[in-house]
């Protein structure tokens, strides 16, 4: 690889704030001076990023999406205005 042309790549802390949850990770964004750290359970500061969803708070993975009845809405469609046929 080229020196000088790539990120820094270090540990992170990305902080859900909708969930109250953090986790360390790494990411390029290590490099970016954001001025937050934060102290991590091992006693070490690490830079934080502040997420507004992640997979606690994501309706996918937390089991409350809703599903679209797409079938309902045709036929309230239809009956409300009618098929038309072609002129």
């Amino acid at each position: 690889m080229r020196e000088g042309i790539h990120p820094e790549y270090g540990p992170v802390v990305f902080r859900d704030r909708a969930a109250n949850h953090a986790f360390l990770t790494r990411s390029t964004l290590a490099g970016r001076p954001t001025g937050k750290t934060i102290e991590w359970e091992d006693g070490r500061t690490y830079p934080v990023v502040d997420v507004e969803i992640s997979n606690v708070s994501h309706p996918f993975y937390t089991g409350t999406a809703r599903v679209l009845d797409t079938a309902g809405r045709v036929e309230r469609f239809e009956r409300r205005y009618g098929k038309r046929g072609g002129a």
